[in-house]
């Protein structure tokens, strides 16, 4: 069958009619699949979700108990029938419980990838390569200048200020779901063991993480009660992006100034932020892994969507895979 008579976008999202259910809906819908908790994929107010046990715990957590009114745990590489199509759930490298999902009727396959990445993360499952006919990617770094480097090396970064500056406290910040997990994990693996301070916003979902079997290490608030700012000098402290933009920030003593994001190498955007430390740390896949990806999977398509659509699907006529944006609304870059 024509892949587009099996998922096809819609204002609402993409819509899968033979099965009745939408991928990622930006609107209240009947039906919804849900590849990951970040609120541009996961929103409230659908009335049936189904989704990994982790992304329907992360939705419960930000949304409250009554985030849909009906849930169902996908488990990874089950397949489900949905009305006349089945349905499977795999890894995708993105936070913990995120998913691709795979899509498949009459002998026609599509794997909606969500958003992924292809690097080593030891806070979630590494992204899983499924054989496809069509193969819906995401390209937020979807140019050719986005090479991010080692993620080891932008820790190492961290590591050497807090040597050099042992009276400044570092403010690092990282996206309360995902990002900021995945750098206390990255800090813990490089030998950093002392206290690590978190933002109020961070602490349910670190302590979820925690639930699921990620160690963090000494995760301690950075809301103490202290009337010494000199308490946090020389000490990490995480927090949202936006955290740092209030009072909050300012109790703490010279900070030093850091943004983990692969936005982080273009230096413009580094310095609109006063970043004085950029970490060059994302959970989406630069140009050489999303490229590569495609190599690997091989599929007769591939549609592009939320990114930098234009660049990808030149890239895949060159190499002559068939391929098209689609044009959805309603998805940013939250995790970064």
């Amino acid at each position: 069958m024509k892949p587009e008579t099996l998922l096809y976008p819609t204002p609402k999202g993409l819509y899968c009619e033979k099965g009745g259910f939408y991928i990622d809906p930006v609107q209240p819908v009947e039906k919804a699949l849900i590849t990951h908790g970040h609120a541009d994929h996961a929103r409230a107010g659908h009335t049936h979700v189904l989704a990994t046990r982790e992304t329907l715990d992360i939705m419960r957590i930000r949304y409250g108990d009554a985030f849909c009114s009906q849930s169902e745990e996908a488990v990874l590489g089950a397949r489900t029938m949905i009305g006349d199509v089945t349905a499977s759930f795999h890894p995708a490298g993105h936070v913990l419980g995120s998913a691709q999902i795979a899509v498949e009727a009459n002998g026609t396959r599509i794997v909606v990838s969500g958003d992924y990445k292809r690097r080593r993360d030891p806070t979630c499952l590494a992204f899983e390569p499924v054989p496809c006919d069509v193969f819906i990617t995401e390209a937020t770094f979807g140019l050719p200048v986005f090479h991010h480097p080692d993620d080891r090396g932008e820790v190492a970064k961290l590591i050497t200020s807090l040597r050099q500056f042992p009276e400044r406290a570092h403010l690092v910040g990282a996206y309360a779901l995902g990002k900021a997990q995945r750098i206390i994990a990255l800090l813990r693996e490089a030998g950093y063991d002392e206290p690590i301070f978190i933002h109020g916003a961070l602490a349910r979902l670190c302590d979820y993480y925690e639930e699921r079997g990620i160690d963090l290490g000494d995760i301690r608030p950075a809301t103490l009660d202290v009337e010494d700012k000199q308490s946090f000098a020389g000490a990490v402290v995480i927090g949202p992006p936006a955290a740092f933009a209030d009072r909050w920030a300012r109790r703490f003593p010279d900070p030093v100034a850091i943004f983990a994001s692969g936005w982080m190498l273009v230096r413009q955007r580094a310095k609109q932020r006063g970043v004085e430390l950029p970490m060059i740390i994302s959970d989406h896949c630069d140009w050489p892994e999303l490229t590569g990806t495609i190599r690997e999977i091989n599929p007769g398509q591939v549609w592009v969507t939320h990114g930098r659509e234009e660049a990808l699907v030149r890239w895949c006529e060159l190499q002559g895979i068939a391929a098209r944006p689609l044009h959805l609304v309603g998805y940013d870059d939250e995790g970064e």
